[in-house]
């Protein structure tokens, strides 16, 4: 129980960390369009992104399918500047009248982009031990509970933002939406493969 506690401390550290800031960015554009009324999408969205996550670190732990790194860091940018632009020019999904199966199929590929960026520091953690399962589980579990963590504080921001200052929450959509593109684009520099 100590070990998949430790593992659950990973993820919980891999999303919230601020050095790698990759993670906060992506889900705060994925959960920037929504509010509390519609939080049952934004907990679907970022569920559908641990399970794609996780099925990268298995993919990538169990050694199916092997990316390499540098086109997984500089994808990773990339599907966040993607989102950042899908809000922007989406505004269905934010008044609630589409569904989000695009969103969800996007989030899906996206989850599986940042898996297996995260996937050989993981192979690195678990090296030398028999049993991959329950590191994974423990993993997911804490990248789920951090994710649920950075949704919840976007959609507080959302609400006070909007409530107490009388922002439009099209306004808002837009503005962090061009912040979070604003601080992505030099991370696709940094990253560019070439």
């Amino acid at each position: 129980m100590q070990e998949f506690w430790f593992y659950i401390q990973l993820g919980l550290q891999h999303v919230l960390d601020v050095n790698a800031y990759d993670h906060i960015l992506f889900l705060s554009a994925l959960a920037l369009p929504f509010t509390f009324k519609s939080w049952k999408n934004v907990l679907i969205l970022a569920t559908v992104f641990t399970i794609t996550h996780c099925l990268a670190l298995v993919l990538s732990v169990y050694e199916i399918i092997l990316i390499e790194a540098s086109w997984i860091e500089f994808l990773i940018p990339v599907t966040i500047l993607c989102t950042a632009i899908y809000n922007l020019m989406d505004r269905e999904v934010q008044k609630g009248t589409k569904t989000i199966w695009f969103h969800a199929l996007a989030t899906g590929f996206f989850g599986l982009i940042h898996g297996f960026g995260f996937s050989n520091y993981f192979k690195m953690m678990i090296m030398g031990t028999d049993e991959k399962l329950g590191p994974l589980f423990g993993f997911a579990a804490g990248i789920e509970i951090s994710q649920v963590v950075i949704v919840l504080l976007v959609l507080v921001l959302a609400y006070v933002i909007q409530t107490m200052f009388h922002v439009k929450q099209s306004l808002f959509v837009v503005v962090g939406s061009i912040l979070i593109m604003l601080i992505t684009l030099p991370l696709l520099y940094q990253t560019f493969p070439f």
